[in-house]
């Protein structure tokens, strides 16, 4: 097991995150998909509530 200096690490790190895919866009689109379905719930589930006199 050889030893890798701290400076090193924090490099890979750093270039590591650099490459890393569509992180944020994944997030967003997930949650414009859950706010989405919870609009689209609340919309067709407030009709059910109405009392039609």
């Amino acid at each position: 097991m050889s030893h890798t200096p701290h400076t090193d690490w924090l490099a890979a790190a750093a270039t590591a995150a650099e490459q890393q895919g569509p992180g944020n866009l994944l997030r967003i689109v997930l949650i414009v998909m859950v706010v989405g379905c919870v609009l689209a719930a609340w919309f067709l589930l407030r009709g059910y509530s109405r009392k039609d006199d």
